[in-house]
């Protein structure tokens, strides 16, 4: 059974930082590209940053740019969220997403964390 856990949300002030961690664990053969979503009270899911194997260029909301850094680490499976200077816009539920290989071949599956809450509040 392959599961996504997630740590490191929690409440912080405007301006502050946290670090989401998200670890794959489970049987599989490999874990492809990895990235955050997050849904904000009463909307819709929305990417965050997503980041692939080969070292290439993240991708970035736009909303998120030079504020969030999205980095992995393949030997643990494992990629992580940086986010600073936070704003009361960026309070959401933080989910981890990754394609992952179960069996050698061209296809994946997409696995979601259970998502961790962010909240920036005074």
């Amino acid at each position: 059974q392959v599961q996504l856990v997630e740590s490191g949300g929690g409440l912080v002030q405007p301006g502050g930082s946290l670090r989401l961690s998200c670890t794959a664990s489970g049987s599989f053969i490999r874990v492809d590209a990895m990235g955050w979503y997050r849904q904000p009270p009463g909307k819709e899911r929305e990417l965050v940053a997503t980041l692939g194997t080969g070292g290439g260029d993240p991708d970035y909301a736009n909303s998120v740019k030079d504020r969030f850094t999205i980095s992995r680490d393949n030997a643990k499976n494992t990629v992580y969220l940086q986010l600073n200077n936070l704003q009361p816009g960026d309070t959401a539920v933080y989910f981890c997403n990754a394609k992952i290989f179960l069996v050698a071949g061209p296809f994946g599956y997409d696995y979601w964390g259970q998502g961790t809450q962010v909240t920036v509040s005074s």
